[in-house]
C-alpha cells in the first residue's frame, strides 16, 4: 500500500505543520489554502489577546494539526 503525496505524514505536510507551529497559517498558505491560513492567523491572534498571552500557543498547535492532517483536494 503506497502513501499519497498529499496525505498525513507526507513530507509536504510535515513541513507545513512545522511552519504553522512557528507562525499560525503559514503551513496552510504553503499548501495553497489562503482562506484557511487567514482564519488560523486571526484565530491565533484572538487566542493571544483574549487570554492575555496564556493560551496563544493553542492557536499554533491547532494550526499545525490542521496542516499536518490535511489530505489535499479529492
Amino acid at each position: 500500500m503506497e502513501k499519497s503525496a498529499l496525505g498525513p505524514g507526507s513530507g509536504g505536510n510535515v513541513i507545513a505543520a512545522v511552519a504553522s507551529l512557528a507562525i499560525p497559517g503559514l503551513g496552510q498558505l504553503a499548501q495553497g489554502r489562503v482562506l484557511s491560513a487567514l482564519l488560523m492567523l486571526i484565530a491565533s491572534g484572538i487566542f493571544w489577546v483574549m487570554s492575555f498571552g496564556l493560551l496563544g500557543w493553542l492557536g499554533h498547535i491547532l494550526a499545525a494539526l490542521d496542516a499536518a492532517l490535511w489530505r489535499g483536494p479529492r
